[in-house]
């Protein structure tokens, strides 16, 4: 009995360093990931770390409303954000991790009362994914780099791209050009 106890908690020790060691193993992995994007104050491409945080990380740096809507995949009311009447020219960038996202030359008036744009920055610098929520299927768009929820696409947009990217103003972050 005293064998079987101590190989027991031999096997236990070697099970709690085990699953220690692996965490932080993936963590740092987590960590170092990068991946190409495009910046335009750099004028090109370069590689940018992932952005990984915690909910609880995420929810001391944004808003609560840019909490729902980047982390949370929730959408603000239509004609009630920053941005849907925005006529400046800049950049509009994550609200969550600085990444660029979309161009001012880009945007149009949808009629939505939503910042609509035909095309990203560039396609690497968002990801889409199914969404079947609200009983029918639609295509998600995330920022690529940190994985907030952006808002939909939708194939009804201008030529020459026909999409029409519909973007929560709280998602986004407006930097004027100089």
């Amino acid at each position: 009995m005293k064998y079987f106890t101590l190989l027991a908690g031999l096997f236990l020790v070697l099970v709690f360093m085990a699953c220690s060691a692996t965490g932080k193993t993936e963590k740092q992995a987590v960590q170092q990931e990068q991946i190409k994007v495009f910046s335009v104050s750099e004028g090109g491409y370069i590689m940018a770390d992932k952005v990984m945080k915690t909910a609880k990380e995420w929810k001391k740096q944004l808003n609560p409303k840019q909490f729902q809507i980047l982390r949370k995949k929730g959408t603000e009311a239509s004609f009630s954000g920053d941005y849907w009447d925005n006529h400046e020219h800049g950049i509009y960038k994550c609200a969550g991790c600085g990444q660029d996202l979309f161009r001012s030359g880009d945007k149009y008036d949808s009629g939505t009362g939503w910042p609509s744009y035909s095309r990203p920055v560039a396609p690497e610098n968002i990801t889409s994914e199914p969404d079947f929520n609200l009983f029918m299927k639609r295509t998600e768009v995330l920022c690529s780099r940190c994985g907030g929820h952006l808002g939909h696409v939708f194939e009804d947009g201008p030529q020459p791209t026909g999409l029409r990217y519909c973007i929560n103003s709280a998602s986004l972050r407006f930097v004027a050009a100089e």
